[in-house]
C-alpha cells in the first residue's frame, strides 16, 4: 500500500513538473509509431526523440513519453452541417424560438428556413413545426508540423533556427542534406509556426549559442547577464528552460555574438565634428616628492617612483597623440592634473575647477582613486575611462578599456575547444590555482593534471620533476595549460616541457611527442628574467591578452616620431597612451558623444589596442576587444 502511494505522490509531482515546463505527455499505444505521435502533437520526430531518447531504439506499448508542447501552426477545424431529415414538434405555451432552437440544439434562423411562415408570423401554440436534425461532421485543414523555407541572402543556421525557436541541431534534424554553408535561395524545412510568432533579429543585440554544461550561472559569469535577465530578451525561455544549441538574444557583444564579422571601423574617415572638444587626464605625477635641486636628484626619483615613471610614460603617448589629432585639424583643450595618488586630491581637483563642459577624462590609474573621480563627475554624465584598471566599479558613466580576466580565460578555452585535433591535455598547476585546474578539467573531461610539489609541512614548494610531467604525457599531440603567477616555478615548468619535445626517429624507436603551451592568465609569471623565450618559441606559448605585442622593428610613422622626441623607444605604457586618446577623441569628433559611439563604431583598432565597448545592462561599460597570441621564432604574433 505504501508503495501504491508513494508511486501515485510521484505521477503527481511529474504532472506537476511536466505542466510547468510546458509539456504534456502521451502513452503509446499498440502498433503507434514515433511519426504518428508527432503528427497527432503537431511537433516533429526529433522533437520526441529529445526529450525520449529511449524511443530511437523501441517504442513499447503502454510506454509513456513527455510531449512538447507545439509551436506549430494548429490546423483549422471546419464544421459541415448536413440535412439528415426532420422532427415534427407542436407548439405548447409559453415555447419560443429561442427555447426550440435550444432544445433541439439548432439555430433559430434553422427552424425558419424549414418553416418559412415564421418568417411573416409570430409563433403561437399549436403551430406545426418540421425540426430539421443535422449531420455534424468536422473537416481538419491538412497541415504538417513543418514547412518549407527559402534562405535568404548571407542567412546562415543559427538565424534561421533562432527565427523558429529550434536549436541548429533540431534545424539540421530536420534537414540531413542542408549542408554546412547554406546557400542564398536553398528551400530548408522549418516549424510551420503562425507568423507572429516568427521572431525577428534585432542587431542592436547580440545572440549566443548555449553550450554543453552551461547553466545561467555560467552564462552570468561568460556573458555578465543574470537569468531574469536573459528571460525578459527571450520570452519562453523561463518554460522552457536552457537548452544546448538553442540561441539566445543577448545585449550586444563584440566577443559572444552569432551575427556576421563586424568590420573595424577607421574613424580617420568619420570625423564630421570640427568643434573644439576638451578632455582632461589625471595621473599619480607625484610631482611634490621630486628632488628638483639637480638633474641626477630628478632623475632618481624618477627611477624610484613607480607611480610618476608609468605616468610620464603614458602621458608621452597622450602627447603624442594630440600632436597627431592637431595635424587632422582637430582643435583640443586638454588639462592634466596630478592626483598625487591620492583621494583627497581627486575631490580636491574636480570640486576647484570647472568640469561640466568636459568631454572625455582620463584615468585616473590607480582603482581607488578612479572610483572616486567617477563617483564625483556621475553627477555631470561625464564619461571617465580607465586605462589600466580591472574589476572596477561601473557606474553608469565609466569606460573600463581593459578587457576582463573572464572573457580572456574563455576566449583561451574556446580556441581549445575549435581545435578538432585528437590531443592529450594536461593541466600543470600550483596550489593557488586549484580552482582554475578543476575549471579545466570540467571543461576538458580528459584532462590530467599535475600540481606542484610541496613540502614536509605541506606547503607549496612551487616546482615539479620531470617524472610528474612524463607520466602523464602521450605520444603525439599534448596542449598543456600552465596555470601560476609564480615565475620561478613558471621557469621551471616551461624548462622541463621544452626538454620533453622529441622528434621521430624510426631506427631509434622514438615516436614524435609534440607539446603546446597555454595559459588561461597571462601575467607578469611569463615575463620574468627567468623565462626563456626560445622555450617559449618551442613550445608555441599560446595566450589571450587585451593588447598585441608591440614589434620594436616595426618602423610606423608613430615609432620614427617617437624616438625622434624622446630618444628611445615607445615603452607599451607609451603606445597605449597614444592608442586610447587617439581612439577617445576620434570616437568624440565621429559621434554625438562617447556613449553614441559605443553602436555606431563597435570596433576601432590603433597600433596594440582595439576597442569594442559593451554596455552592461545596468552600468557602464567595459572593453571586450582581445587578441590570441603565440611565441613563434622569437617573436609574438597574433594568431588569426
Amino acid at each position: 500500500m505504501n508503495r501504491l502511494i508513494i508511486s501515485s505522490i510521484l505521477i503527481v509531482l511529474f504532472s506537476i513538473t511536466v505542466r510547468a515546463q510546458n509539456f504534456s505527455t502521451h502513452k503509446v499505444k499498440k502498433g503507434e509509431t514515433v511519426e504518428d505521435i508527432a503528427d497527432l502533437y503537431f511537433v516533429t520526430p526529433f522533437d520526441i526523440y529529445s526529450l525520449n531518447p529511449d524511443a530511437k531504439t523501441k517504442l513499447k506499448p503502454n510506454t509513456i513519453l513527455i510531449i512538447p508542447i507545439s509551436k506549430s501552426k494548429k490546423p483549422k477545424i471546419t464544421r459541415v452541417k448536413e440535412l439528415d431529415g426532420f422532427k415534427n414538434h407542436r407548439v405548447k405555451k409559453k415555447e419560443t424560438l429561442y427555447s426550440l432552437a435550444k432544445q433541439y440544439e439548432v439555430t433559430e434562423a434553422d427552424i425558419k428556413k424549414y418553416n418559412t411562415f415564421l418568417y411573416a408570423n409570430p409563433l403561437r401554440k399549436g403551430d406545426k413545426l418540421q425540426i430539421p436534425i443535422f449531420k455534424i461532421t468536422e473537416v481538419v485543414e491538412e497541415l504538417k508540423p513543418t514547412k518549407t523555407y527559402k534562405v535568404l541572402p548571407r542567412e546562415g543556421k543559427w538565424r534561421i533556427a533562432y527565427k523558429y525557436g529550434i536549436t541548429i541541431k533540431e534545424l539540421e534534424a530536420l534537414n540531413p542534406d542542408m549542408g554546412e554553408v547554406l546557400q542564398e535561395g536553398q528551400e530548408i524545412n522549418v516549424p510551420n509556426l503562425e507568423t507572429n510568432k516568427e521572431k525577428e533579429i534585432d542587431d542592436r543585440f547580440s545572440y549566443y549559442k548555449v553550450l554543453p554544461k552551461e547553466g545561467f550561472y555560467r552564462l552570468k559569469v561568460k556573458l555578465g547577464v543574470t537569468e531574469d535577465e536573459l528571460e525578459a530578451l527571450n520570452p519562453g525561455l523561463k518554460e522552457s528552460g536552457l537548452k544546448v544549441g538553442m540561441i539566445l538574444k543577448i545585449p550586444y557583444s563584440k566577443t559572444y555574438s552569432l551575427g556576421e564579422e563586424r568590420d573595424r571601423i577607421n574613424l580617420l574617415d568619420s570625423i564630421s565634428d570640427f568643434s573644439q572638444k576638451h578632455i582632461a587626464v589625471m595621473l599619480p605625477f607625484r610631482l611634490n616628492r621630486v628632488d628638483y635641486d639637480s638633474i641626477a636628484g630628478t632623475k632618481r626619483s624618477i627611477k624610484k617612483d613607480p607611480y610618476l615613471n608609468v605616468s610620464l610614460d603614458f602621458h608621452s603617448g597622450v602627447l603624442m597623440a594630440i600632436d597627431s589629432l592637431k595635424k587632422l585639424g582637430i582643435s583640443l583643450k586638454v588639462d592634466v592634473y596630478d592626483t598625487k595618488n591620492e583621494i583627497g586630491e581627486i575631490s580636491r581637483i574636480i570640486n576647484q575647477h570647472d568640469f561640466e563642459d568636459v568631454d572625455v577624462v582620463i584615468g585616473p590609474l590607480v582603482s581607488n582613486n578612479f572610483d572616486r573621480a567617477a563617483t564625483e563627475l556621475q553627477r555631470y554624465n561625464i564619461p571617465i575611462v580607465s586605462p589600466t584598471g580591472s574589476n572596477l566599479r561601473l557606474l553608469d558613466n565609466v569606460f573600463q578599456t581593459r578587457v576582463p580576466d573572464e572573457l580572456l580565460k574563455d576566449k583561451i578555452i574556446r580556441f581549445v575547444r575549435s581545435d578538432t585535433l585528437a590531443k592529450n591535455i594536461i593541466v600543470i598547476a600550483d596550489s593557488k590555482n586549484q580552482n582554475i585546474a578543476n575549471e579545466l578539467k570540467q571543461e576538458f573531461n580528459g584532462a590530467r593534471i599535475v600540481y606542484s610539489r610541496k613540502d614536509k609541512e605541506g606547503k607549496d614548494s612551487f616546482y615539479v620533476i620531470k617524472e610528474d610531467i612524463e607520466q602523464v604525457l602521450k605520444a603525439g599531440d599534448n596542449l598543456v595549460f600552465l596555470e601560476t603567477q609564480n615565475e620561478g616555478f613558471a621557469s621551471n615548468a616551461i624548462s622541463i616541457l621544452a626538454s620533453l619535445i622529441k622528434n621521430e626517429d624510426l631506427e631509434e624507436g622514438i615516436e614524435e611527442t609534440k607539446i603546446r603551451l597555454i595559459t588561461t592568465n597571462y601575467n607578469n609569471a611569463f615575463e620574468g628574467d627567468e623565462i626563456s623565450n626560445q622555450h617559449l618559441s618551442k613550445l608555441q606559448f599560446h595566450y589571450a591578452s587585451g593588447a598585441r605585442v608591440y614589434n620594436e622593428n616595426d618602423q610606423s610613422h608613430f615609432v620614427k616620431a617617437y624616438e625622434k622626441k624622446y630618444f628611445v623607444m615607445p615603452s607599451n605604457r607609451a603606445v597605449k597612451g597614444f592608442d586610447l586618446t587617439m581612439d577617445l577623441v576620434l570616437r568624440l569628433v565621429s559621434s554625438e558623444d562617447l556613449y553614441a559611439s559605443v553602436n555606431q563604431s563597435p570596433l576601432t583598432e590603433y597600433l596594440e589596442n582595439k576597442f569594442a565597448y559593451k554596455k552592461k545592462l545596468i552600468g557602464g561599460y567595459y572593453n571586450e576587444a582581445s587578441y590570441l597570441l603565440k611565441h613563434e621564432d622569437l617573436t609574438v604574433v597574433e594568431v588569426k
